[in-house]
């Protein structure tokens, strides 16, 4: 019992630098759209095909991985992923059209969906009675990565050119020699003679609405914080912000949410996951509303609160519902993870189309409300506490 409750501190450690390193190359895409545009001659559409294609990716991809990885002691999905990522990403710089883009962009996304799932499942099999914490730990690494690598790619093409960038693979493979080495199997969940539907029936049972809840209200945070990050930037550039600030905003919008995240997690392991919910979405909205209409160098603090609520509960949800349905970890984790992030991704390009009625401050005002109002949904959550 003892070691059960136990916190494997080194694979805890190691997982999170997988989903550090996997999605550090995933991060490169964004601000290299603009080269891509003036080198291909992309419309608007070309753009939004590039950035859909990854959310879309990880709606299809991760459930299916995450039924395999419940069935299968393996580590190809949490090495293999990463590899792909590591690989094929760098490889867009050397891109002789759209079409190769497309690809080499798609090969890395499905890379980045095959290791998520089943990596975040692993963390609840070695979290012991840390769970909350360790998870938010590994959801740290990702989230970091979003913020460190739009900073390291711009610099490095910015230096020595976009044909150069397959040189920064050199990096990522040398990480995966180390995790190659010392990443664990992963614990089967004893759902190997069941079917993908007759396993989603077995994991979810009495708890599925709870479940699917907490996935809604997943769905409508990933939608409206994937829409202030497409469309801050283009509103900022409008009103005068330069290209660095704009990256700044972008990297302290993610690096606060790899905080809020942190200590959301420390908290849920003692007051619970629901208080949580209730305080971060609750005070997303009002740091939203300051983000749109803060004055000139205070828009930055608005920023930060911004993505410290609006980001602050993915590891809650994922360990929330891994609470709730312990036998397929990796199941439930890529729901909450791939599935609602893809979905919420995918309805950007509604508020796009809004967006070119209204215009973006409107529209942005609008979604902010939305945070606010997804804890009635929270409310009716059966809550599991923390049981480790």
């Amino acid at each position: 019992m003892t070691e059960e409750l136990k916190t494997d501190i080194e694979v805890i450690f190691v997982l999170t630098l997988v989903h550090f390193v996997g999605d550090f190359y995933m991060s490169f895409v964004i601000p290299l759209l603009p080269l891509f545009v003036q080198k291909f001659s992309l419309t608007l559409t070309q753009v939004g095909l590039i950035t859909g294609i990854s959310r879309f990716l990880a709606f299809v991809v991760q459930p299916p991985v995450g039924y395999i990885a419940d069935h299968h002691k393996t580590r190809a999905f949490v090495l293999g992923g990463p590899l792909l990522a590591i690989v094929f990403v760098p490889l867009i710089g050397l891109a002789p059209s759209f079409v190769v883009l497309i690809i080499l962009i798609s090969l890395g996304s499905i890379g980045s969906s095959m290791f998520h799932p089943a990596s975040a499942g692993m963390v609840s099999a070695y979290a012991g009675r840390n769970f909350g914490f360790s998870m938010s730990i590994f959801n740290a690494g990702g989230t970091i990565a979003f913020g460190l690598g739009p900073l390291f790619i711009t610099y490095f093409v910015g230096t020595y050119g976009l044909r150069a960038s397959p040189f920064t693979m050199i990096l990522g493979l040398a990480i995966m020699l180390l995790l190659f080495r010392v990443v664990p199997l992963p614990k089967v969940e004893g759902l190997t003679n069941l079917g993908f539907f007759s396993s989603i029936k077995d994991v979810l049972g009495a708890v599925w609405k709870s479940i699917a809840l907490i996935w809604v209200v997943m769905v409508l945070r990933s939608f409206v914080g994937q829409s202030f990050l497409t469309f801050i930037p283009v509103l900022f550039a409008k009103e005068g912000y330069s290209l660095v600030s704009i990256g700044a905003i972008v990297s302290i919008f993610t690096v606060a949410g790899a905080i809020s995240g942190l200590l959301a997690g420390r908290l849920s392991d003692r007051f619970g996951y629901k208080p949580l919910f209730y305080a971060t979405h609750g005070l997303a909205t009002p740091s939203l509303y300051l983000l749109l209409f803060l004055p000139s160098k205070w828009v930055y603090l608005g920023v930060f609160l911004s993505g410290f609520f609006v980001l602050a509960t993915m590891p809650l949800a994922v360990a929330m519902a891994q609470e709730l349905a312990p036998r397929g970890r990796s199941m439930v984790s890529s729901l909450m993870m791939g599935f609602a992030f893809g979905a919420g991704g995918m309805m950007t390009a509604l508020a796009g189309k809004l967006a070119d009625i209204f215009s973006i401050r409107p529209v942005l005002a609008s979604l902010a409300i939305i945070p606010l109002l997804t804890t009635g949904l929270i409310a009716l959550v059966h809550e599991r506490k923390p049981s480790r």
